[in-house]
């Protein structure tokens, strides 16, 4: 039997030894010729050991502000695609949405991994700290690549909460756009993914105190697991989970007093309507919008069923689902005209 934690929580480069892989593919509708006329470049920001990369795609007529896309969990690069399997290009598939309403994105790739791999000598032992480091140096090499003085961070799954602590004392970041964001501390979420899944029963009485004594700042011994626990809490990855299981979303969200746009699918059932719920009660002026049968990945789901909702993942000619860049582009608007 295999733990069937959904992908996204686990710390940045888990994927490299898990046994379940979620591909995440998000397509949305833009021609190649209008792909062709948008210019795209590399940009780069210092990191501990080398350069951090990225790729800002602005469009000839740019909307005031840049966005800056926050990749969650997972060996994932700047396009939302993992040599672990994920084929979706996610980020680059939503900056082009985006650019198609006039708005420059720059998305990234972690430190660590992929075009950013020289940055760390070791991927593994990077921790939410060091994500939120590299975002506030991406934010003052925007500024100076752009000459704006406006960023919105966007945040998808585990990115919201890097975007969240990013963002405090941040004078150059506009707001925040959180997509499928938890609203809880990350171990309670993860102990409710695990329990969710009927499948996960046996590994229980492993798991949940092994969250536990994760969240209590406490390594886990993991000679006696099951071979699909000992994936999940790898000694490696141990540090990154401390990290961010540390952290509570709503109580950093209380504190922001910039405009947050909260989008939320519900048939999500990897973060659902419920954590959206949290944040909006921890920000009562955030701007809420729950998306009727999108799942997490955002795609369309019309039923309950959770295997046709995972089967989504894997499906690449699935468009994203209607209103996802529009209500963006809505929220947007009201802050750049």
């Amino acid at each position: 039997m295999e733990c069937c934690t959904p992908e996204w929580l686990w710390g940045p480069h888990m994927l490299r030894s898990l046994a379940v892989t979620l591909a995440i593919c998000v397509i949305i509708s833009i021609s190649p010729q209008a792909r062709a006329n948008i210019p795209e470049s590399i940009i780069d920001t210092p990191g501990p050991s080398g350069a951090l990369k990225g790729i800002m795609l602005k469009p000839q007529k740019s909307q005031a502000g840049v966005i800056l896309l926050i990749p969650g969990s997972g060996s994932v690069d700047h396009d939302g695609n993992s040599s672990a399997g994920l084929k979706a290009s996610t980020y680059r598939l939503l900056a082009e949405g985006l650019a198609g309403h006039g708005f420059t994105t720059v998305r990234i790739d972690k430190r660590g991994l992929f075009a950013s791999a020289g940055a760390v000598t070791d991927a593994n032992a990077v921790t939410i700290n060091d994500c939120v480091t590299d975002i506030r140096s991406w934010t003052a090499v925007i500024r100076h690549h752009t000459g704006s003085s406006c960023i919105w961070l966007l945040g998808h799954s585990e990115g919201g909460l890097v975007a969240m602590i990013a963002a405090a004392a941040q004078p150059d970041v506009c707001g925040l756009i959180l997509i499928s964001t938890p609203g809880r501390p990350l171990g309670e979420l993860l102990k409710k993914q695990i329990t969710d899944n009927p499948a996960n029963e046996p590994l229980l009485n492993q798991a949940l105190p092994a969250i536990t004594s994760l969240e209590q700042g406490k390594n886990v011994d993991v000679t006696n697991m099951h071979p699909a626990l000992k994936r999940l809490f790898n000694p490696h990855v141990q540090g990154f989970m401390i990290s961010a299981f540390s952290y509570d979303p709503a109580k950093i969200l209380s504190a922001y007093k910039k405009p947050v746009l909260l989008l939320q699918g519900q048939r999500d059932i990897q973060v659902s309507a419920e954590d959206a719920a949290l944040l909006k009660k921890a920000d009562p002026q955030a701007t809420l919008v729950l998306l009727p049968n999108v799942n997490h990945i955002l795609k369309t789901v019309d039923s309950d069923d959770r295997s046709a909702n995972i089967a989504t993942y894997a499906d690449p000619d699935l468009p994203l689902a209607p209103g996802v860049v529009n209500a963006i582009s809505r929220f947007l608007q009201k802050f750049t005209k």
